[in-house]
């Protein structure tokens, strides 16, 4: 009985993630935008495609107040990229029971660097800076999300997912892309195994302690990112 009401929970889920329509090829059911923006306030070099292992690819972004943030300006600080969409029911549940309920707060006092970024084209689910404003504040998130409407950033890093999560070593390095953690219900209760286990706290610990990352990538659950094209 309790795998039967995780299922139907899990599926419930992923129809709220696209409630009107059929998943199309740049929305995976396994697995939001923002105000109108001109091409230049999101940049990624695009003869780099992100992979873990190597340096990270440098991108420029603005926040919800339209100021730009640049990765590389957090040169020899380890960084969390946190792919985000205020409307996907797993990043709500993730936020509120689940593995990034506390992670940020918990990593930022002690260096870490943890920023959101939405990949939502214009008219999208979680569409718009005011609606990231409202799921900032719902989800007690006191980090900056930049919007990528054109997807360039996400597309370059791979993200498929809301949540999908990178770590980034001081150096510059991508050592983690993946899921959160291994509880694809996004609330941390059905984690694969019995065991709940935070990949994102696993790669800091790691980072922190000069070792390589254990486990560099995983598969990302959630709502699709909701591309454009």
């Amino acid at each position: 009985m309790r795998t039967a009401s995780v299922l139907l929970v899990a599926a419930a889920a992923l129809v709220a993630c696209n409630p009107s329509k059929p998943p199309s090829t740049n929305e995976p059911t396994t697995s939001g935008a923002t105000t109108p923006s001109t091409p230049s306030t999101a940049s990624a070099n695009a003869a780099e495609h992100a992979e873990v292992g190597k340096p990270a690819p440098d991108f420029a972004l603005k926040d919800l107040d339209g100021k730009e943030v640049r990765l590389s300006s957090f040169k020899g600080k380890t960084v969390v990229v946190e792919w985000f969409n205020p409307g996907c029911p797993f990043v709500k549940a993730s936020h509120t029971k689940g593995s990034l309920k506390d992670a940020a707060r918990r990593h930022t006092k002690e260096g870490v660097v943890w920023i959101a970024v939405n990949s939502g084209a214009a008219g999208k689910q979680g569409a718009g800076a005011e609606a990231n404003r409202e799921g900032a504040k719902g989800f007690g998130m006191d980090y900056p999300i930049l919007l990528d409407e054109s997807g360039t950033v996400g597309k370059t890093y791979g993200a498929t997912n809301t949540p999908h999560m990178m770590v980034i070593d001081p150096k510059g390095t991508l050592v983690y892309r993946g899921a959160i953690d291994n509880s694809p219900d996004g609330e941390g209760e059905s984690p694969t195994g019995g065991k709940l286990v935070s990949y994102v706290d696993a790669a800091l610990a790691d980072v922190a302690a000069g070792r390589p990352v254990a486990t560099p990538e995983t598969k990302a659950y959630g709502c699709g990112v909701k591309y454009g094209h």
